[in-house]
């Protein structure tokens, strides 16, 4: 697979299914992915480097390397990355429409 350069990192889908999608996400130091939700799907996400600063609703934690959270379907999330080396997290989206028009993007 391809990775896809974004303003804030990159990311790589490693698998796809029509229910499920693995991504490999790179986020910068001191960037961050636009406060979004979605309609079709929810998320898995696990740092496997880095620690990110974690929004779900109206609340921030940190994340660190090993710690995984759920962000349920509709729920308003973001990830940044507070420190000086890139964070990576594996996403998993389940749901029954997994394309990238499903982000409804609140905050860019």
């Amino acid at each position: 697979m391809e990775k896809v350069k974004k303003h804030w990192g990159t990311y790589e889908v490693i698998s796809q299914n029509d229910r499920s999608k693995v991504k490999i996400l790179e986020v910068n130091p001191g960037c961050r992915l636009s406060l979004q939700y979605h309609h079709h799907r929810s998320e898995h996400w696990v740092v496997t480097k880095g620690t990110a600063l974690v929004q779900i609703k109206d609340d921030e934690f940190l994340v660190g390397e090993n710690e995984y959270v759920h962000v349920p379907l509709g729920c308003k999330h973001r990830i940044s990355n507070p420190g000086k080396f890139p964070v990576i997290i594996i996403e998993v989206q389940i749901g029954n429409y997994l394309e990238e028009d499903d982000i409804v993007r609140l905050e860019i």
